[in-house]
């Protein structure tokens, strides 16, 4: 994780870490930042999305490229609904952030597109109904408990 940490770092956030834990915390006004996806030990894909939905929030212009995989960008239009400002340009994401984001309902097409809906849609005022959930349970035991832990309002409603 030593990729995410350092663009974490690059963006302003403040890292503490023990014997028992990390604390992320914001230190100051978020700046951008341009990442590209590369194999280990690069900046990971699966962490590609989670950092769009953040970019989206920072006020600036991010640049990133994914270089591992084609189309995982599926989430940039899930983003949009959202109030983000995303263009794609071949393999690049072009993200105009600081706009506030508006609650609405999106869809979540794999892991990391939930996650980054979910990151995004605690940001935005009002309610964001993130569908098809499934996909985040895979690779996050009880991401709404431990969020809501984390003083998070956010509530699993089970689809009928």
């Amino acid at each position: 994780m030593h990729a995410v940490l350092d663009k974490l770092k690059d963006s302003g956030a403040k890292i503490d870490c023990n014997a028992t834990g990390m604390t992320v915390r914001r230190n100051g006004r978020l700046k951008p930042v341009d990442i590209t996806t590369l194999p280990y030990s690069g900046f990971p894909t699966d962490a590609q999305a989670q950092m769009m939905a953040l970019m989206a929030l920072t006020p600036g212009i991010s640049i990133i490229t994914e270089r591992i995989f084609e189309s995982r960008f599926m989430h940039v239009s899930e983003l949009a609904r959202l109030g983000a400002d995303i263009e794609i340009e071949g393999p690049s994401a072009i993200v105009k952030g600081g706009k506030p984001l508006s609650g609405a309902p999106v869809m979540a097409s794999d892991l990391r597109a939930s996650a980054a809906l979910v990151i995004a849609g605690l940001a935005a005022k009002g309610t964001t109904q993130v569908n098809r959930v499934y996909h985040i349970d895979r690779g996050y035991e009880n991401i709404d408990g431990k969020l809501r832990q984390l003083g998070a309002r956010i509530q699993r409603i089970e689809e009928s």
